[in-house]
């Protein structure tokens, strides 16, 4: 591994100053890259759900819409998680923390797929997702502390791709495993793949590493400055806007272009794997472009893939319209995801902690308000409704991020 370079807590005007556990360079790949596997398997559990809507509603006997509250549930727990967790775990060893999430979210997996009804999976998802909760901001602010802060950003955008290769197969996956055996094989799955991430967090993210004392000042100077709540804001309206559409994709596919499952797992996997590029061009280029530019990017490739959405199944109904759409949605999804985690992180290191959770809170809020809206949408006025909602509401994204654009970084913290 390498060697460490073992530094301490320091007191400094009342607060302590995180310093942690800092790696030499040969030791930060390991690190962020089981950061990285981490998150995909966070991913994947998230994401696996909305990738076998459709055919889980089915399978169980409930609407599509019905099965829509899995998503809402999930993503309340997540909301109140994140935060709440962070504040409660702050003591506890990092490394300790992220394997803990890790098996707690292979655990419900587990449960999941042995559940005998929807109303036993309606109590089960959200337990599934508290590892998830934890998982993904702390991991973020794990890193934070442990690499030197020029390198804050790259790190932190590095080990979110594992979300965007998630978003990859963590939804296909879903689908094909679905239609191929069973609902059941997709949450087992992940399962499995959560006890492998433990593992391999367990081996290489060293002991010791501690982050700063959350308190309630902590908490207060986070949403008290108007730049970071800002970022906080543009991460919820984003992630409603998506869901309003996401939550319901396989469902709306088969509607709209009558796209089979496989053609469904096909077009998710296309629009994954375009996350996946556009985070991995952030990732190398937001030291050159700043966080913040990175994410009016990223915003910018979102907007007009929903442009180009509303206009593929709802004009022109043609799966190559709607697969055009896709490709450019996604180039800007995940990129706008990891420049949010890095402009909080590069704004107030010492409190990224607190600014990380809450940013999850947000992301899982914003899925909450999406999955709602979008049910209410199918039922009132069917799946051509989605994309023009969801657009409207990404504007509001784009005004937020604007706005904390404009807004001064908080002084010294």
């Amino acid at each position: 591994m390498g060697v460490l370079i073992l530094t301490c807590k320091i007191r400094t005007a009342g607060r302590f100053e995180p310093q942690g556990v800092r790696l030499t360079p040969l030791t930060h790949r390991p690190a962020i890259a089981a950061a990285f596997f981490g998150n995909f398997v966070v991913g994947c559990g998230v994401l696996v759900v909305p990738g076998m809507l459709d055919l889980m509603a089915r399978d169980l006997g409930v609407s599509v819409p019905a099965a829509g509250s899995l998503l809402s549930l999930a993503a309340l727990t997540m909301c109140v998680g994140a935060p709440v967790l962070a504040a409660l775990t702050w003591r506890v060893d990092r490394r300790l923390l992220l394997v803990a999430s890790l098996l707690l979210l292979a655990a419900g997996h587990l449960a999941c797929a042995l559940a005998p009804d929807f109303v036993s999976l309606m109590v089960l998802r959200p337990v599934a997702v508290l590892g998830a909760a934890v998982f993904t901001p702390q991991v973020a602010a794990t890193l934070t502390m442990m690499v030197p802060a020029e390198q804050r950003s790259t790190a932190v955008t590095s080990a979110f791709i594992g979300w965007s290769l998630a978003s990859v197969l963590g939804m296909p996956m879903g689908n094909l495993l679905a239609d191929a055996v069973s609902w059941r094989a997709s949450f087992a799955t992940v399962a499995g793949l959560g006890v492998l991430a433990a593992w391999a967090v367990w081996r290489v993210i060293p002991a010791g590493v501690q982050t700063v004392p959350l308190s309630l000042q902590s908490w207060g100077q986070v949403l008290g400055n108007a730049r970071l709540r800002w970022i906080l804001l543009a991460t919820m309206a984003w992630c409603s806007g998506t869901f309003v559409v996401m939550g319901y994709i396989t469902a709306a596919l088969r509607e709209g272009v009558q796209a089979t499952p496989a053609a469904q797992a096909a077009l998710m996997g296309l629009m994954g794997a375009c996350g996946l590029l556009g985070n991995i061009a952030l990732s190398r280029a937001v030291a050159r472009l700043g966080a913040d530019r990175g994410a009016r990017i990223a915003l910018g490739f979102v907007i007009w893939g929903l442009a180009l959405w509303v206009l593929g199944l709802s004009w022109l109904q043609t799966t190559w319209a709607v697969t055009g759409a896709m490709v450019v949605w996604g180039l800007g999804g995940f990129a706008f995801t990891s420049s949010q985690q890095a402009r909080l992180a590069q704004t107030a290191p010492a409190l990224a902690s607190a600014s990380i959770a809450l940013n999850s809170s947000s992301l899982y809020a914003g899925q909450a308000v999406g999955a709602a809206v979008g049910a209410w949408l199918v039922v009132a006025s069917g799946y051509g409704a989605l994309g023009p909602v969801a657009l409207v509401v990404m504007g509001g994204a784009i005004a937020c991020s604007a706005l904390a654009d404009r807004a001064l970084p908080p002084r010294e913290v």
